[in-house]
C-alpha cells in the first residue's frame, strides 16, 4: 500500500512539473496563415512593376557660359587725352554712335602741315607744266634743240611725283585725326569705362576704352567629356556629326535664377577636337535675345532633349550597387527573385533610369524593400499603376531634370 501511495505521488508531482510547459506549448502555435516568432507561413508582399518600353525624352543639362554676339573691345590706334566721353556706362548704343574724342595737338599740326606741302607740289606741278608749254614750240621749230624740253618734262614728272607723296601725308594727317573720334562699330551695350576725361591714352594702354557688347545674338558655350559626348551621340538621330545637329530639337536655357528662358536656341556647333588637357569637346548654341535680357559673362544651364524611340526604363529605387555595379531583383514564372546586372544611362528622366543593356520589355522587377531581399526568395508580387510610376517618361517637364553638374 505504501508503494501505491508513492507512486501516486509521484506521478503528481511529475504533472505539476509539466503543466507550465503544455501551458506554453498550447500558446506558442501560430494560426494557420499568421505570422510569429517562428516567421510568416507565406510570401511576404513587395511591391513590383514591368520595366517601362516605349517612346520618351531625355533631358540632357550642362552648366554653361554666354558671350555675345560680338564682344568687341575700344581701343584707340593713336595716342591721345581724352577730351568729350558720350555715352554712360550700360548705355545700349547703335553703330556709327560716337563714344569718344581725343585731343592731340601734334595729329592737327601735321593736317596743317601736310595741307601746306600739297600746295608747294601743286605750285611747283603748275611751274613745270608752264616750262614744258613754253618750250614745246620752240622744239617743234627746230629753234632749240629737244634735250631741254626732255629735262623740262622730267621735272614735271618729279613735281607730280611730290604732289602725289604730299596728297597722301595729308590723307594720313587726316585719317590720324579721325582715329581721334572713336565711334561704336555695332549695336551694343557699354560696358565699364575706366578711364576719365583728361586721362592719357596710348594704343598700347593695358585696358581698352571700353567694350561694346552686342547681345542681339547670344552664344551658349557648354563642354562634354568624352564619355558624355558618346553617350549624347548614341542617343541622337543621324550619321555624321553635321545630321545629328540638324535632326536635334530646339534646346532650352535655365538662367542663374532658376527661371527658364522664354525662347528656344539650336545647337550648331561641335569642336572635332578632344582637348587633350580637360578631355572634353565645346559645342555651341545660338539664342535670340532681342530683348537684351542675357548679358554676356552670364552663366546659365542648357537643357537638351533628346527624343529617344523604344527607350528602357526603370525606378531608380529599384537598383543597388554591388561592387560598383548596377544590379536590381526580377521576378521568375514562379515569383522568386533573381540577382540581375544592368547598365544604365549616366542621365536619368526624373527619377527613372535608362538602361543600355540587362533588361527587356515585360520583365517584372521589385521596385520597393529590396535592402530585404535576397536571390531565389519567393515574394508575394503587388503591381503598381505604369502610368503614374512612368508619367515622367511620358511628359518631360523641366522640373523632372537632373543636372550632371550635380552628380
Amino acid at each position: 500500500m505504501e508503494n501505491i501511495a508513492m507512486l501516486k505521488k509521484n506521478t503528481a508531482f511529475t504533472m505539476l512539473l509539466l503543466l507550465p510547459i503544455l501551458f506554453t506549448a498550447c500558446h506558442s502555435g501560430a494560426k494557420p496563415g499568421a505570422g510569429g516568432p517562428g516567421g510568416p507561413t507565406g510570401p511576404a508582399p513587395y511591391r513590383t512593376a514591368i520595366v517601362y518600353a516605349g517612346p520618351a525624352t531625355m533631358y540632357y543639362s550642362y552648366p554653361a557660359t554666354i558671350q555675345g554676339e560680338q564682344d568687341i573691345d575700344i581701343r584707340p590706334k593713336v595716342d591721345g587725352f581724352i577730351e568729350k566721353i558720350f555715352v554712360e556706362e550700360g548705355a545700349v548704343v547703335h553703330k556709327g554712335q560716337p563714344l569718344f574724342q581725343l585731343r592731340n595737338p601734334q595729329y592737327d599740326a601735321a593736317v596743317r602741315s601736310a595741307m601746306a606741302s600739297v600746295k608747294i607740289a601743286e605750285a611747283d606741278v603748275n611751274t613745270a607744266e608752264m616750262n614744258v608749254e613754253k618750250v614745246r614750240p620752240l622744239v617743234d621749230k627746230n629753234i632749240i634743240s629737244d634735250y631741254e624740253l626732255k629735262s623740262d618734262e622730267f621735272t614735271l614728272q618729279s613735281k607730280k611725283a611730290s604732289l602725289a607723296s604730299a596728297q597722301a601725308d595729308l590723307v594720313n594727317a587726316r585719317v590720324n585725326v579721325g582715329y581721334t573720334y572713336l565711334t561704336s562699330p555695332a549695336d551694343g551695350v557699354i560696358s565699364t569705362i575706366p578711364y576719365k576725361v583728361g586721362s592719357l591714352i596710348t594704343s598700347t594702354s593695358t585696358n581698352p576704352l571700353t567694350t561694346v557688347y552686342n547681345t542681339k545674338n547670344i552664344y551658349v558655350y557648354f563642354s562634354l567629356n568624352e564619355k558624355q559626348l558618346l553617350e549624347f551621340l548614341r542617343d541622337t538621330k543621324g550619321k555624321t556629326l553635321k545630321d545629328k545637329l540638324a535632326t536635334m530639337a530646339d534646346v532650352s536655357l535655365l538662367l542663374a535664377d532658376g527661371t527658364t528662358y522664354p525662347l528656344k536656341g539650336r545647337i550648331v556647333m561641335a569642336s572635332g577636337l578632344i582637348a587633350t588637357a580637360t578631355g572634353s569637346v565645346s559645342l555651341r548654341a545660338n539664342f535670340p535675345n532681342p530683348q537684351g535680357l542675357i548679358r554676356s559673362g552670364s552663366s546659365a544651364t542648357i537643357k537638351i532633349p533628346v527624343n529617344i524611340d523604344n527607350a528602357i526604363l526603370i525606378p531608380q529605387n529599384a537598383t543597388y550597387d554591388m561592387q560598383g555595379k548596377k544590379f536590381v531583383y526580377t521576378l521568375s514564372d514562379k515569383d522568386s527573385t533573381l540577382n540581375t546586372g544592368v547598365q544604365l544611362s549616366d542621365n536619368p528622366i526624373g527619377n527613372l533610369y535608362v538602361v543600355r543593356s540587362g533588361l527587356k520589355q515585360g520583365d517584372k522587377l521589385v521596385i520597393e524593400g529590396i535592402a530585404n531581399l535576397k536571390p531565389g526568395m519567393a515574394i508575394k508580387p503587388m503591381p503598381v499603376n505604369a502610368d503614374s510610376l512612368y508619367a515622367a517618361a511620358k511628359t518631360p517637364a523641366a522640373d523632372s531634370v537632373k543636372s550632371l553638374k550635380h552628380k
